[in-house]
Formats: structure tokens, C-alpha cells, sequence
């Protein structure tokens, strides 16, 4: 176990460059999530923690060691892959063995790791199968159980889980997290479901564009997004958006939407944002802050009319225009929604949040 340290680390293909300059530091034991689009430089950076891509600039710095000049075998690092990569014509216990037969240990201590990786993750009765007698969720847990034995300082993940169905997936999620709680060792997982990094991160690095748009615990970034691009990404359904105006109506600070409606701000959050007035911003509301309850302080009304309407069981989603602007909310099922009626709706002020509209930076201070 060891702590991790990216400095200033750069990838250029020719002029291109996927991952600009980031600076990160992991914390022992700590669990963090990489999420993002495609071609963001999530995958490209945990290939260079691995040793698989050669890094343009800056340090990696496994515990005490830059490892930029080291190869994979060197980095004390175990990686679990999207594909498996288990040797088809072996058995489960070989390989599970192979890389400890690679390092020479005697045979007792082979076995031992073994069995303690197959009973830590479930596949003892697996051991004598091959891989093509195995569903996608028993080999996943066989690659998983190649990394443990080697007893790493580091695990990588690379997308794991985006091979499995959406029930298994959500089981895997679960055996990963417990499985650190038992070996917590410090790991970097790699995936484009923000669903999977809020669920199992202590610390959520978002990137785009081979930048780091923020980082911190999935809560913080839930609630405090730094920018439009966090705050889209992070959530789901994703964040509404919709650009505003900010208005000062007879003393009183209004969100003005394209389609004319304003909407109130909280007293105590209009001064945050009194500086804007009469300029563009883009008001962004999750549709779990938008619900057909009763007008209460701090929220404001908001008339729309239905256009499709999705039960979900416990909430039902309800898509309205607003101007040229498609919305969603996450109403009650009792509502009794149906599309082509109006419906009154609640917005929560409280929840909202400002970007500015040139630059998607928030306009609210950071805790």
C-alpha cells in the first residue's frame, strides 16, 4: 500500500494532447474514481500510472519513488482490465498462479494466496473451471482475484464492469467496494458511468478535455458542482439547463428564463449573485429539485405543459418545453401526471445554480 502523486503529468501524441498538465494526490488506502467522456484522458492517465504509456512530462510518484522510467513489472501495481485477460487454456487456480509462479515463490505460499483470494471473493468452487465455463461476472471476479495475490501497492481499474449486464454490474459494484473495505489498499478505478463513481469513490476526479474539472467526495461534487460541465456530468437524470437573466423586479432578484418566467431568488442567496444583475448566466436545476408539492419559501411556480410523461416506480419523470428548452422533473407518482395537461410546478431556489454563460464556471462560492 502506498500513497500516489501525479505531477504536472502531460501525454502528447505529436501536437495532440490528451492529458494537459494534472496534479493530483492520492492518499493511502484512499479509493478514487476517474469519470468522464470518451477521449477525456481518464484511460490514457491510469495507462501511465501503470507503466503502459509513456508519460511527455511530469512525475508519477508511487510512495516514496518516481516510477517514470520503471516498467510495469517494476511499479508494484496489479490492474484489472475491461476484457479479463485470462489465459483461456488455464484454469482458474492457474491463473490466479501465474504471476506469483513469475515471481518464483514457493509453492506453499502460491497456494495459500490463492485460497485466501478465493475465499475473499466467492470462486472457490471455481478454481478447477476454465474461463470458458465461467459467466462475465465469475471471471471478473477471477481477474480481481489475479490482482490480489500479488499483494500490490497500488490497484488499477480500467472500466471493469462495462462488459457486465446492468444487474451484474450493480452487484459488482458492491463486491469492489466490500472488497476494499476488506484489502484496503490504495486504488484508482477508471470509468464513464457517473453512477459507479458516486457509488463507490471516497474521491471523484472529473476530467475533461485531459484537464481535471474538479475533484473531491461524490457529495461535494453532487452539491457543489465548479462547473456546468461537472454539474451535467454528475447526476442522473442530468442537471437541467437553461439559459437566464438575472433581473432586479421592484427590489426583488429574479431568475428571468428565455420564455419570460421569473423566478424568485432566496433573500439569503440574492446577494451572492447581485453583482450579475442584468447580465446572462445559465440557471441550472436538478429535476429532483423541480416537484408538483405545494409552493413553500423559497421555491417558485413554474406552469409547463406535459409533454411525456415515465413511471419509474418510486418517482415518475415528466419532460415539459420551457422556450426552446426541453426539461425533466422527478415528481410523485400520485401526481397523476398525464401528457398534454398543464401542470403547476415547484422549483426549489434553494437547490438552484448559476454558471456563467460565457465560461460554465459557477458563480457560487465553493465550501
Amino acid at each position: 500500500m502506498a500513497r500516489l502523486e501525479l505531477r504536472n503529468v502531460v501525454k502528447s501524441y505529436g501536437i495532440y494532447e490528451a492529458v494537459r498538465g494534472i496534479d493530483l494526490e492520492i492518499e493511502d488506502k484512499e479509493f478514487v474514481v476517474f469519470v468522464g467522456p470518451s477521449g477525456c484522458g481518464k484511460s490514457t492517465t491510469l495507462r501511465m500510472i501503470a507503466g503502459l504509456e509513456h508519460i511527455t512530462g511530469g512525475d508519477i510518484i508511487i510512495g516514496d519513488q518516481v516510477v517514470n522510467r520503471l516498467g510495469p513489472g517494476k511499479r508494484d501495481i496489479a490492474m484489472v482490465f475491461q476484457n479479463y485477460a485470462l489465459y483461456p487454456h488455464m484454469s482458474v487456480r492457474e491463473n490466479i498462479a501465474f504471476c506469483l509462479e513469475q515471481q518464483r515463490l514457493p509453492k506453499s505460499e502460491i497456494e495459500t494466496r490463492i485460497l485466501d483470494a478465493a475465499r475473499t471473493l466467492h470462486i472457490e468452487e471455481l478454481l478447477d473451471r476454465r474461463p470458458g465455463q465461467l459467466s462475465g461476472g465469475q471471471r471478473q471476479r477471477v481477474a480481481m482475484g489475479r490482482a490480489i495475490v500479488r499483494n500490490p501497492k497500488v490497484f488499477l481499474f480500467d472500466e471493469p464492469l462495462s462488459n457486465l449486464d446492468a444487474k451484474l454490474r450493480v452487484q459488482m459494484r458492491t463486491e469492489i467496494k466490500r472488497l476494499h473495505q476488506v484489502l484496503p489498499t490504495t486504488t484508482v478505478y477508471v470509468t464513464h458511468d457517473q453512477i459507479e463513481a458516486m457509488t463507490m469513490a471516497d474521491r471523484v476526479v472529473v476530467m475533461n478535455g485531459g484537464l481535471i474539472e474538479q475533484c473531491g467526495p461524490p457529495q461535494r461534487l453532487y452539491h457543489h458542482p465548479a462547473t456546468r460541465f461537472v454539474a451535467g456530468f454528475i447526476g442522473s437524470p442530468a442537471m437541467n439547463f437553461l439559459e437566464a437573466r438575472l433581473v432586479d423586479v421592484a427590489g426583488q432578484l429574479v431568475v428571468r428564463l428565455e420564455d419570460g418566467t421569473d423566478l424568485p431568488v432566496p433573500s439569503e442567496r440574492a446577494a451572492l449573485y447581485a453583482s450579475r444583475t442584468g447580465r446572462p448566466v445559465t440557471f441550472g436545476i436538478r429535476p429532483e429539485a423541480v416537484s408538483a408539492a405545494q409552493q413553500r419559501s423559497g421555491y417558485a411556480a413554474l406552469t409547463a405543459r406535459i409533454d411525456l410523461v415515465e413511471p419509474l416506480g418510486p418517482s415518475t419523470m415528466i419532460y415539459f418545453d420551457v422556450g426552446t428548452t426541453t426539461l425533466c422533473a422527478s415528481i410523485d407518482p400520485e401526481a397523476g401526471a398525464r401528457a398534454g395537461e398543464d401542470i403547476v410546478l415547484s422549483v426549489n431556489m434553494n437547490q438552484m445554480h448559476l454558471f456563467d454563460a460565457e465560461t460554465g464556471v459557477s458563480l457560487t462560492p465553493l465550501p
